[in-house]
């Protein structure tokens, strides 16, 4: 029924302990659930073996290592074998919520992109799957003690299996700017979009981000995020998420979103005072350095 893929930093300290934590959930999504690895990344062959999920260690990458999103979408398709695909940032954790939120989006729809917000929530150690109530347990930790980032943060993409293939621009993986994109298509392509928010507890493990690196790495994180934001043809794009859902998943009942049309609109809107305080910022640098104010002024 389900294929998860995904790509992985280097198996090493805490990435090591998240990225098991999520490729485990998934493998147990389903007796019949597939899980693909895209990557030859530290310890990415060891996990595979460890966990018995499929090993795809060639990607495509630019000159910096940085791989290709469009290889490993139209790849996972060509190799998987089920109906419905689902790319997952690779610290998120699934548990059986997800599977019952697939199964109704699927027997309304024949295409659709299902999405969802993800709850942020502090993990420090392997998570113990032998426990009958791991599931259980994964979500009330997340509902008692993470937090639901907004809408523009979406770590998984659940789609029908021809949505994508050939038709994605060249987007670099790891960096802003390619997300969006994928909503922007379902909805140009008048695909169901459904926001599966209130059913899926998508857990996102909470790390630090010290793998964008500073100094010349951080200038090339930023040039391809850069390269991102350019793709598309269209800038229309920039401002799809969860808001522009066209359907939203309540207590196992799909809804018409009658305000799909206003989620990229708020989002626009709502990036205008923070594109002009960064603007300022950058404009008032030296002279805040000069008095000594090299940081922005306190909210408290």
């Amino acid at each position: 029924m389900l294929t998860v893929f995904s790509t992985p930093k280097p198996f090493v300290g805490q990435s090591n302990m998240i990225q098991r934590n999520a490729l485990k959930s998934w493998a147990l999504l389903h007796p019949d659930a597939e899980v693909i690895l895209f990557g030859d990344e530290e310890g990415a062959a060891e996990a595979c073996r460890d966990l018995s999920i499929r090993h795809e260690p060639q990607v495509q990458r630019n000159a910096n290592g940085t791989k290709y999103l469009n290889y490993i979408f139209d790849r996972a398709r060509d190799i998987s074998r089920h109906q419905f695909l689902c790319y997952a940032n690779c610290d998120i954790m699934f548990t059986d919520d997800f599977l019952g939120a697939l199964t109704l989006v699927s027997n309304a729809h024949n295409q659709f992109l299902m999405v969802g917000r993800r709850w942020d929530t502090d993990i420090t150690e392997l998570w113990d799957f032998s426990r009958p109530d791991w599931a259980q347990r994964l979500r009330s930790l997340a509902l008692l003690k993470g937090k639901q980032n907004g809408p523009s943060w979406v770590d998984y993409f659940c789609f029908s299996r021809d949505l994508y293939y050939g038709k994605m621009p060249p987007f670099f993986i790891g960096r802003h700017g390619w997300d969006p994109w994928l909503t922007w298509y379902a909805r140009k392509r008048k695909v169901s979009l459904i926001d599966a928010s209130q059913m899926v507890i998508a857990v996102h493990q909470n790390h630090d981000y010290a793998y964008m690196g500073e100094g010349p790495a951080a200038e090339r994180s930023k040039a391809e995020a850069s390269h991102n934001w350019r793709l598309g043809g269209t800038t229309a794009w920039h401002h799809y998420g969860v808001g522009a859902a066209t359907e939203t998943l309540f207590e196992e009942s799909l809804r018409a979103n009658r305000l799909a049309w206003f989620g990229p609109v708020k989002t626009r809107m709502m990036s205008y005072p923070l594109h002009g305080w960064g603007t300022f910022l950058r404009a008032t640098r030296p002279i805040r350095h000069r008095l000594g104010l090299r940081n922005a002024p306190s909210k408290s």
